[in-house]
């Protein structure tokens, strides 16, 4: 099967709405070990903010060049205005983004420590976390807001990270992609039910395993994998269901993929180094693709391969077009997902 072609992505608008999420890094040298506890002393280096959840995904619908616009939720905190700033300065519309009295910008803090002229590991991680989700009226009013930009996108991406505001109150902006033809792709952390017709929606296995009351084990069987990925489209309207499997890469499911789906090995060459963020570099350039006109097939080849890119750098990261470019030279072929072994 010859490699998908990329198409040029700069003409397309896409809307992101979901939970903003900063990913604070602090860069240490261990240096002794602590006369107060057995614990290591480690010496500041530096730190950094980076963009996690829908704005990592904002981030990298605006590398592969989009006009992205993000429309969701921050504290007045810190952190809610280094993130905001961050995307602003990436060219990503913020308009959409609420500044929100009492929410905290759920936050997370990687401990990041190696010695001189080593790489660095992640050894210790604190969350800052809002008491309670995202009132139901700002989710409303972004659904709102959302639904009377529709005609501007021609994609929407939903990215939930279970903080309260992907849930039904979005269903009036759904239903606006909807009646426009638009695609519409979710990446589920726990809402699925209530939202309408979708495009896509893009688990990671675990996520399946959870949604459909299996374990994450039982889903490494190709058989299991496609019952698992049937009993889900079949509660819910999913024209795709994409699913992300770790080092077993990706596989498909669809109208025209029956009975048996379609699976890509996982993508990349060398070590796996941080495997954060990488579903939301897959669900964006899954959705890009599809916004595109790339068949699903090639739209899942495209996003193993930008996911095989952001698993080789350290924290959340983007694949720009020209590593998309390089990592599709090698990329591995999709194929019919195997019956796998009898038991």
């Amino acid at each position: 099967m010859s490699r998908p072609a990329l198409p040029d992505f700069t003409g397309l608008a896409v809307a992101v709405l979901g939970d903003l999420v900063a990913d604070h890094y602090l860069h240490a040298e261990p240096t002794r070990l602590s006369r107060e506890a057995p614990v290591m002393v480690l010496r500041h280096r530096a730190e950094q903010l980076g963009a996690g959840g829908a704005a990592n995904v904002a981030r990298n619908l605006a590398a592969l060049g989009a006009r992205v616009s993000v429309f969701g939720a921050v504290g007045r905190d810190r952190s809610g205005r280094e993130l905001v700033r961050l995307l602003e300065d990436e060219v990503i519309d913020c308009a959409g983004v609420r500044s929100e009295v009492g929410w905290t910008t759920p936050t997370k803090t990687r401990v990041l420590a190696a010695e001189a002229r080593r790489f660095p590991q992640q050894v210790l991680r604190i969350d800052r976390e809002p008491e309670a989700g995202l009132d139901a009226a700002v989710a409303a009013g972004l659904a709102e807001e959302l639904r009377g930009r529709a005609s501007e996108f021609d994609a929407l991406l939903l990215s939930d990270y279970d903080y309260g505001l992907v849930g039904p109150a979005l269903l009036p902006a759904v239903r606006a992609f909807d009646r426009r033809e638009r695609v519409v792709v979710l990446d589920p952390r726990q809402q699925l039910g209530g939202l309408g017709p979708l495009r896509a929606v893009t688990p990671n296995v675990g996520e399946l395993a959870r949604f459909t009351g299996r374990s994450e084990a039982e889903l490494d069987e190709p058989s299991a994998l496609r019952a698992a990925a049937r009993e889900l489209q079949g509660r819910h309207e999913l024209a795709y269901l994409l699913v992300t499997r770790g080092n077993l890469g990706m596989a498909l499911f669809g109208p025209e993929l029956e009975p048996a789906g379609v699976a890509v090995p996982a993508s990349g060459e060398g070590e796996v180094t941080d495997v954060s963020g990488a579903g939301d570099t897959a669900a964006a350039v899954f959705a890009l693709a599809l916004a595109g006109g790339v068949d699903p097939v090639g739209a899942m080849r495209l996003a193993n391969a930008a996911a095989g890119v952001v698993v080789m750098e350290n924290g959340t990261a983007v694949c720009t077009r020209a590593e998309l470019e390089g990592a599709l030279v090698t990329s591995p072929p999709a194929a019919r997902l195997s019956a796998g072994p009898r038991s």
